[in-house]
């Protein structure tokens, strides 16, 4: 009994080494993936990275990770054009099954689910907020974008009619989708009125529909749902075979 009693202790002892040894070893790959993604990506702040999965080392030992969860605060994604940047505030992505190469020098995740949260002040830098003729007499521009309840962008627009600025700025619920696995498009569910004047539904959505394109996130990931919220216009990504660093 008391040579069985020893050896449960060195057991113990020995598994408590393990796991000691185990968590020291996934705080420093923890680090080094978060460099590393920074550099890969450009980043301006070194971004969170949280490998799940215990134990790590065998993990490691078999060449991929089971889950590896990411967040990016203030990514700067392009808008489409080349120069222009939008704002993210808050990317998270949960990276499956990531294999990486024998020198840690790449990594690649089979799979990516994730989300993303765009400002409605950055969003707003798309539509035309720069008074804008719809009719002989009539010019109209968005000057704001809000929740609208139940998924919907609320755009907010004042207009101008025979040189008198309307007393109060109209306003139209808007569905949020997304298209092509890049783009965000904001349509009008209906048309506002400007002053009893009538005017042409497409010079009316000239003004109210719009959409961005959002380019270059982190490892390819796309777009795929999209809905309003109040902190802003909130983003479903996704992804297959999704680069993590090399």
């Amino acid at each position: 009994m008391r040579a069985l009693r020893i050896l449960l202790i060195i057991v113990v002892i020995l598994g408590g080494l393990f796991v000691i040894a185990d968590r020291v070893a996934v705080n420093f790959a923890e680090g080094e993936a978060a460099d590393r993604l920074k550099t890969t990506e450009n980043l301006s702040a070194t971004p969170d990275v949280s490998i799940k999965g215990f134990p790590f080392l065998t993990q490691v030992v078999g060449g991929s990770l089971d889950d590896i969860e990411v967040g990016i605060t203030n990514y700067e994604a392009a808008a489409g054009n080349g120069a222009e940047k939008i704002r993210i505030d808050d990317l998270r992505a949960d990276m499956r099954g990531v294999e990486f190469s024998g020198d840690y020098s790449s990594a690649t995740a089979t799979s990516a689910t994730g989300t993303a949260t765009i400002a409605y002040d950055e969003l707003l830098k798309t539509a035309k907020s720069e008074p804008t003729q719809v009719a002989p007499g009539v010019t109209a521009s968005v000057v704001g974008l809000s929740d609208g309840g139940n998924g919907k962008i609320k755009v907010t627009v004042e207009a101008t009619v025979l040189g008198t600025k309307l007393p109060e700025p109209v306003s139209v619920l808007s569905s949020v989708t997304v298209i092509d696995g890049d783009t965000v498009r904001v349509k009008a569910d209906g048309l506002p009125k400007f002053g009893g004047v009538e005017i042409a539904e497409s010079r009316v959505r000239s003004i109210t529909d719009f959409q961005q394109k959002i380019d270059g996130l982190p490892g390819g990931i796309q777009l795929d749902k999209v809905q309003a919220a109040p902190g802003g216009v909130e983003i479903t990504v996704k992804g297959s075979n999704v680069r993590l660093a090399g």
